[in-house]
């Protein structure tokens, strides 16, 4: 079976320029000292109404008033995620597996999803699916939740082992997985954020800066993201991603350094 057939989903694989890498020292001390920067775009791309200021003081452990519960628990999540997520990569444990995708889903969707920590089947909910809007009225209809989450595990593992075994720059990789959980709804909810740090997981352990999506380029996103749930081709998508990484290091390279464990 090829590559794309796997992924759900293609690109053109000429497009998209080598990753480069510089050191995991220096991929997850920028992560660390860009931390409320990524929580907050994080919360901007879901529709999360905290200012910037409003978070960086959440995350300085005061409470913001006048903020909806919910709100401010949503913060809360993806910042204890960023953190784990730092956690794993300096201690060279994170792993592209469905371990860390479940550890990561459990923090980011905790008390937001129906269930979280597993794939939906995996619980007790069997009899709902998620879908997602892409336009008026218009929806993307994902894989059906069944017990056990058995088809849903085959494609995971499928997806997986053609990346690690197909796709050998981890730029390339990391965004490819990206777009192929936010596709594949694994999850009731929050797939796309999940999917967003294991993405950054696999770039900060080969010693490339995270990927966070401005703020002020949310929509630009969102309708980015709508094009390739409806063409289920990512090349535009990888070209916006690439464009949001920082610029501080050159984007190509002959000899790109990768684990194959990731």
């Amino acid at each position: 079976m090829h590559l794309f057939d796997k992924m759900g989903f293609s690109w053109d694989r000429a497009t998209v320029p080598l990753g480069v890498a510089t050191s995991v020292e220096r991929s997850v001390f920028c992560y660390k000292q860009m931390l409320a920067q990524i929580v907050f775009d994080f919360s901007v791309l879901e529709g999360n109404p905290f200012t910037y200021p409003e978070v960086k003081t959440l995350l300085d452990g005061v409470t913001v008033g006048g903020r909806k519960v919910s709100d401010h628990e949503q913060v809360l999540n993806l910042a204890a995620a960023a953190k784990e997520l730092f956690s794993l990569v300096k201690n060279r444990k994170f792993r592209l597996d469905k371990g860390v995708f479940d550890r990561l889903h459990g923090i980011v969707a905790r008390e937001e999803a129906l269930e979280w920590g597993h794939f939906r089947g995996e619980g007790e909910i069997v009899d709902m699916t998620p879908h997602v809007a892409i336009g008026t009225g218009e929806f993307m209809l994902s894989h059906s939740t069944e017990p056990g989450a058995k088809s849903l595990k085959q494609r995971f593992h499928q997806g997986v082992s053609a990346l690690r075994a197909e796709v050998p720059d981890p730029r390339e990789r990391a965004m490819a997985f990206f777009l192929f959980g936010a596709l594949h709804l694994f999850y009731f909810d929050g797939n796309r954020r999940t999917s967003h740090f294991m993405m950054n997981g696999v770039l900060m352990s080969h010693g490339m800066d995270a990927i966070s999506v401005p703020a002020v380029r949310a929509r630009e996103f969102n309708r980015t993201m709508v094009r390739f749930y409806v063409s289920k081709n990512a090349t535009e998508m990888m070209g916006f991603l690439i464009d949001c990484q920082p610029e501080d290091v050159p984007k190509s390279n002959p000899e790109p350094s990768f684990e194959p464990s990731i």
